[in-house]
Order: structure tokens, then sequence, then C-alpha cells
């Protein structure tokens, strides 16, 4: 079921918002080579309990993961691109790090994710990044009243293919409120004009990710963990947003 929130609402996920947008950029700006990422999961834990937040993947157990996830952030290392699941692992000058955060605040959930480069990195990862970002762009571009679930898609697909990424179907976008993933499913490829009318009030999570090489995935032993098969570093970027008829507001900001 597709629950369109009022303007009262949506304000109030936009407190959550800020808060996983504030706690992103804390943790992206102490991540260093030599800092085991668990540092970056304690410190999340330490700002949810300090904010009166709600960790959205502390007992999480969906069907793609070998629930109960018992960590509050995806922590994902260079081929690991998506629901990294936080161990004990020393940052390497040039790693490629993404933070994958969501929480609920007076039962209203925000979720971004942000991919960044540690230390001295190579400009063909910071140029993966950049892509997903513009992917990110493109697609809250497009995500217009009026216009449809499919227009969202092909804006980010249409950037991927610019760049000749390959693009994995299986994990996307989503609708959130109350809950982390609700209805509808966003692809990061798919066909304008199609799919699901735009109305005020829709909050969506869109999150392009991707790698310059492979669309495969291999599942690590922790049974979350997602990598490019092809060993290849990937990158995702994601933001939550509300359908307006001022156009699309981004939720997840320090703005």
């Amino acid at each position: 079921m597709i629950e369109l929130k009022t303007p009262a609402e949506i304000d109030k996920m936009a407190v959550t918002g800020r808060f996983v947008a504030k706690t992103l950029a804390e943790l992206t700006s102490i991540a260093e080579p030599g800092m085991d990422i668990m540092h970056l999961e304690k410190t999340a834990r330490k700002m949810i309990e300090d904010a009166g937040a709600k960790s959205c993947y502390w007992d999480y157990a969906p069907s793609f993961g070998s629930g109960p996830f018992r960590n509050v952030i995806c922590l994902s290392v260079n081929d690991g691109v998506l629901h990294g699941k936080p161990h004990s692992h020393v940052l390497k000058d040039g790693d490629l790090l993404t933070l994958d955060f969501a929480v609920s605040i007076d039962g209203w959930v925000a979720d971004a994710a942000r991919s960044v480069v540690v230390g001295d990195g190579s400009d063909e990862d910071q140029r993966l990044i950049d892509t997903t970002w513009a992917g990110l762009d493109a697609g809250i571009s497009a995500a217009q009243a009026g216009n449809r679930l499919g227009d969202i898609s092909k804006a980010i697909g249409d950037v991927a293919d610019a760049h000749r990424i390959p693009v994995n179907l299986d994990f996307g976008g989503h609708g959130l409120g109350h809950t982390m993933h609700e209805d509808p499913h966003v692809p990061n490829r798919g066909k304008g004009g199609r799919g699901l009318v735009l109305k005020p009030g829709l909050t969506l999570a869109i999150e392009p990710w991707w790698s310059f090489t492979s669309k495969k995935l291999s599942v690590d032993k922790d049974g979350w963990t997602l990598r490019l098969a092809d060993g290849s570093n990937g990158a995702h970027s994601e933001n939550t947003i509300a359908i307006t008829e001022d156009g699309p507001r981004i939720l997840t900001t320090l703005d």
C-alpha cells in the first residue's frame, strides 16, 4: 500500500532527514586510513542514542539478508557496494567507503547513502562516485507531480547509459514513511511514461548504485554484504525526497 503524506508529515520526515544527513556528514568527515570501521558503527550508535532516534537496521530481517541485522549502519568497502555488515576492518589509503543509514524519529523514517574516497584515492573512483550523484540528481529532477515512476528510472538510467555503466535491477530505490521499505520499488533503469503517477505526498528514497564494469553481485559469508562479482569498486548515493506541488523536496539535507 502507498500512503501519501500531508505537508505536516513531510515536515516531520525532514526532521529525521536532517539528522540522517548530519550523521553521514560527521561519519564521512572522520573516516581516515588506519581507522577500524567499527569506530564508525559505534559513533553512529552514540549519535542515534543522543538524538532519541531509532535505527531502522537493528534487528531488520528481510528476505534478501541473513537476519537479524545487528548493526545501525551499512558500511561497504571497495567492491562491497550494498548492505555491508560492519565488522572489524581497518581502512586503507584510497579505499572507497559507502555508508548507508536509516533511522526513525517520532515514527518517521529517512534514508540516505554516501560514498567517499578515504585518504588519497584514484580519480577513477571519484568519477564513479560522481556518476552516482549525477544519476541521483537526474532522478530527483524527474520526480515531478504528474510524471510517472518510470520517468525517474529512465532519468537515472540515461546517466548510466551515457557512461556505459551496467545497471542491476534487483536493488533500487523505494517508498518509505513509517517504515524503511515501502511500495513502490524504484529501479535505476526504466521506461519513461510508464508506471505509477507521481502525486504530491509520495515520499521516495532514490538511490543509484553501480560500478563501471559489472552488475552481477555475490554475497559474503555474513549473509548480508553484497559485492561486485568481478571485484570492481562500487559506489552508492541516496536521498529521501517528497513529491510536492512545487517540485521534489530533498529531505536528507543539512540545508
